[in-house]
């Protein structure tokens, strides 16, 4: 009896000593649900924790949003993981979910060195409107109008902030919603006709290089220093990575550059699946998986990095 006890103590130590695997998650874990909000970029970058997700084992769901919904969805715990808040246009917006822990925000940001202000046309800067001060004396050939996106973002409202309080004496202009597409075709418009528009721009965006624009000057006090220079973070729910530790590694490893994003981009503008996007573009660059996987494992516990390679045919 002694032997056995002894036995049993044995192997109970080398159990303790013994390198384990990571303990699986929670079921309620398995569902990740993502916010995404219409726009390219994160369409792409959320393409790309979505195919990693489906590769580890997990079940991943796409919930369309706009932005403030979003961000409410996280708030309530409906959606998981929000790849899209843009520093700093969107803080206003953010600010009231982040009292009382109602989000959180992981603290490296997914995307650094990004842009977002208003741009126009290349022609149009040579013709004279190259800042944020010269729209109003163009008043007449842009019809009046300033183009932007989807109601709701942030972006419009920071528009919409200028005409009411007729900052660069922007007045009696008028902000034009829509959506991405529907911008970009009254860009190509105009460009068709050689003729003079505002709209919302940003990088990494692939408009960068379909279209030959200049990002207007003299917007600090709108949308920030250096042509609304941004970075773009991560929001989840408060309690997320204490819930499902395994995916809070995953979306804190998910860093983008402007480059990678640009390229994503271009193939989902081009009306294809993300997630396909997605696949296809980390089967051409197989390297990044060691960085966005490090650490992580798949929902039950397995080798994470061998499970998304064998998932993609790598």
């Amino acid at each position: 009896m002694n032997c056995l006890k002894t036995l049993a103590g044995a192997a109970l130590l080398s159990s303790l000593l013994m390198p384990t695997a990571w303990a699986q998650e929670p079921a309620s874990c398995q569902q990740v649900r993502f916010a995404e909000i219409g726009w390219a970029d994160i369409a792409a970058t959320t393409g790309v924790a979505m195919a990693l997700t489906e590769g580890l084992g997990y079940q991943p769901k796409k919930v369309m949003a706009s932005v403030p919904i979003a961000f409410t969805g996280v708030q309530k715990g409906q959606i998981d993981a929000f790849l899209g808040y843009w520093s700093p246009s969107m803080d206003a917006i953010v600010e009231p979910f982040q009292k009382n822990d109602g989000i959180k925000i992981l603290p490296t940001p997914n995307l650094d060195g990004a842009k977002y202000t208003l741009a126009v046309p290349t022609y149009a800067a040579e013709a004279g409107l190259k800042s944020f001060q010269d729209i109003a004396h163009f008043k007449d050939q842009l019809n009046g109008r300033i183009y932007g996106i989807e109601p709701g973002n942030d972006g419009n409202l920071l528009i919409e902030q200028m005409i009411k309080g007729d900052q660069y004496g922007l007045g009696d202009f008028r902000l034009v919603e829509s959506s991405e597409a529907g911008m970009l075709v009254q860009i190509q418009r105009a460009v068709r006709q050689n003729k003079p528009v505002v709209f919302l721009g940003w990088a990494p965006h692939p408009m960068n290089t379909q279209f030959d624009i200049t990002y207007l000057d003299g917007g600090d006090e709108v949308f920030g220093p250096d042509h609304g220079a941004a970075k773009v973070f991560t929001a989840v729910p408060t309690d997320y990575e204490a819930r499902c530790p395994n995916m809070g590694t995953l979306l804190n490893n998910l860093q983008f550059s402007v480059e990678i994003e640009s390229q994503l981009m271009d193939e989902v503008l081009q009306k294809q699946n993300p997630v396909v996007v997605a696949k296809n573009w980390i089967k051409a660059n197989p390297a990044i998986l060691e960085q966005w996987l490090d650490g992580v494992t798949t929902f039950d516990g397995q080798d994470g990095l061998a499970a998304v390679q064998k998932h993609l045919g790598l």
